[in-house]
């Protein structure tokens, strides 16, 4: 029986074995599609495919340079746990990943996997370290990144960092990249620059922002919150928390500050509800506006990298962008690239007692 292509893909989807071996095994059967994946399974070629719904959320990142050091690669590998990251042969694996990364002509990580690897590819060398390696793993991203100078970080293996600028490769360019590197991996900065930021995203933080203050009234500006506070306490509020707001207001050596923990969640939350049908009125007033204002600031100073503030400034003000200004103007961020090792993929929650008694009830 011929083998056709839609025949080795179809094997390949059930056991997650190379292609060139699930090629072999049908050619071996004469095309019996069960026969295969029992040949597969028999040479421990199809263990990959009992893995491959387990989460992968460990590993390594691991970074390489072109010989000029004007390009860099980066790759994150999974693993299911620790243990497995720390092995040699993963660790080579990685590390030679980073090396084809540098010399792919793509970041899709697609095409990446189907391009060639060790005399294979590199989708069929990562089922091949499944199946021996005996956990789930996943090449899941990669990444380059040019300049004049380019320097990169690495901490604990689990967070990288690749930092390309335009400017002079001296010594104290690359110290000063470097220091900016370590800064990104602990800060995780979300961009560059407040350019980088389109107005709907501007918006969009202004917006969510105004709403947060509003469902926040106790950190309204006083002249707002004594308003909404009248309202309230004018048939709102339930006479209790009335008679508790009364009573605090008598009191001028009491601070306004504590009166949340007097009154009652249901007080709480109708004081918010005011303050979200006053909305019109409320952002109409300057004072309003100030605050919401510092507050979007602040975010935009938090999430973006220029204007953060250099971790190892002296004077505790100074922003990575005066920072890097002081070493040379010339000197221009052309690209940042930060990887951590499992952000964004949800972890099972493993709790052991329940899975001892789920096994011993099993026996």
């Amino acid at each position: 029986m011929a083998v056709t292509a839609s025949m080795v893909k179809e094997l390949r989807e059930r056991t997650g074995a190379g292609m060139m071996y699930c090629k072999k095994a049908l050619v071996e059967t004469d095309g019996d599609m069960e026969k295969a994946i029992d040949l597969l399974k028999e040479k421990g070629l199809a263990k990959a495919a009992k893995k491959a719904g387990r989460v992968a959320a460990e590993g390594l990142v691991k970074i390489a340079f072109a010989e000029d050091n004007k390009t860099a690669a980066i790759v994150e590998v999974n693993s299911e746990t620790d243990f497995v990251s720390k092995n040699e042969e993963f660790i080579t694996f990685a590390e030679g990943l980073a090396k084809a990364a540098l010399a792919a002509e793509t970041t899709d990580i697609e095409a990446f996997k189907a391009s060639a690897f060790e005399g294979s590819t590199v989708q069929q060398v990562l089922t091949d370290k499944i199946a021996k390696i005996g956990e789930n793993m996943s090449v899941r991203r990669i990444e380059k990144a040019s300049g004049e100078v380019v320097v990169s970080y690495i901490h604990g293996g689990r967070i990288g960092v690749i930092v390309a600028a335009e400017g002079d490769a001296t010594d104290a360019a690359k110290e000063a990249l470097t220091n900016v590197a370590m800064q990104i991996a602990a800060m995780n900065p979300q961009y560059v620059s407040r350019d980088e930021i389109s107005a709907e995203e501007l918006v969009k933080m202004h917006d969510i922002t105004l709403e947060s203050a509003l469902n926040d009234p106790f950190s309204l500006p006083k002249p707002i919150l004594n308003g909404l506070l009248d309202k309230a306490a004018a048939g709102v509020w339930a006479e209790e928390d009335t008679a508790i707001l009364a009573e605090k207001r008598a009191d001028k050596g009491f601070n306004f500050n504590y009166l949340p923990n007097f009154l009652s969640e249901d007080a709480k939350a109708k004081l918010a509800e005011l303050a979200v049908a006053d909305k019109a009125e409320i952002s109409a007033n300057k004072i309003f506006k100030g605050l919401v204002d510092g507050r979007v600031a602040k975010q935009l100073k938090d999430i973006c990298l220029l204007d953060q503030t250099y971790v190892r400034a002296e004077d505790g003000k100074q922003t990575v962008g005066q920072y890097l200004g002081t070493v040379s103007k010339a000197l221009k961020l052309a690209k940042v690239v930060r990887f951590e090792v499992g952000e964004g993929i949800e972890k099972k929650e493993e709790n052991f007692a329940e899975e001892v008694a789920k096994q011993m009830a099993n026996a």
